[in-house]
């Protein structure tokens, strides 16, 4: 079991992991609506006795080189145990909506360099979730092309780092051919609540 008392776990990435969370009042102490605040609710749960820390710093539309920019204030500060990173779909997105492209090149820098500061900062256990889509609307399935070596990038870095690696795209795969179009995404890539549970479960599959 990776979590232990007192400890302190950070989840870090974009809006599916802020999910609303930065819209909230005070956004520094908010777990938003999604999987983050369920994890946050079934530690409690489970587990009571052992104080945990769960800290929710995603932020909606952020890429892995915005992660780099603000590492040390929102994860070495943070001084987690466990980390949590779930980056990725922007990096693609914005090739498709604006045609801002991050390449392969810039997407392992920046992730490794995050990775590295973690690890040297001493953060014990490292956890990371791979970017997903669903194949709807149509026009994603073309996504696939900019998205897939992202997501093997991801795959090799947590075996380079020595991290767990949660495969939340064939996870996601999966649940949807069992329950097509918008049942766990409306729009293909944000989670619904039962998405949203997909990841929960999983997490705590591997951190439990």
């Amino acid at each position: 079991m990776l979590v232990k008392e007192n400890d302190i776990i950070l989840f870090q990435g974009d809006s599916i992991t802020d999910a609303g969370r930065t819209d909230a009042e005070n956004p520094a102490e908010d777990m938003g609506v999604g999987y983050v605040a369920m994890i946050a609710n079934a530690l409690k749960k489970r587990m009571p006795q052992y104080d945990l820390t769960v800290v929710n710093r995603g932020i909606n539309g952020h890429r892995v080189r915005d992660l780099r920019a603000r590492w040390q204030a929102d994860c070495i500060d943070v001084k987690p145990n466990i980390l949590t990173v779930f980056i990725g779909i922007n990096d693609t997105w914005r090739r498709y909506d604006g045609g801002n492209i991050t390449t392969i090149e810039e997407f392992k820098r920046d992730y490794s360099y995050i990775l590295s500061g973690a690890k040297q900062a001493g953060v014990r256990d490292i956890i990371l979730m791979s970017p997903f889509i669903l194949p709807f609307p149509n026009e994603h399935k073309a996504w696939r092309e900019d998205l897939d070596p992202k997501i093997m990038a991801v795959r090799e870095l947590a075996l380079e780092f020595g991290c767990k690696y949660i495969d939340l795209d064939g996870m996601f795969a999966e649940a949807y051919v069992e329950n097509p179009e918008g049942y766990y995404a409306a729009d293909g890539i944000h989670p619904s609540a039962e998405g949203a549970k997909l990841i929960m479960n999983k997490w705590l599959s591997v951190a439990l």
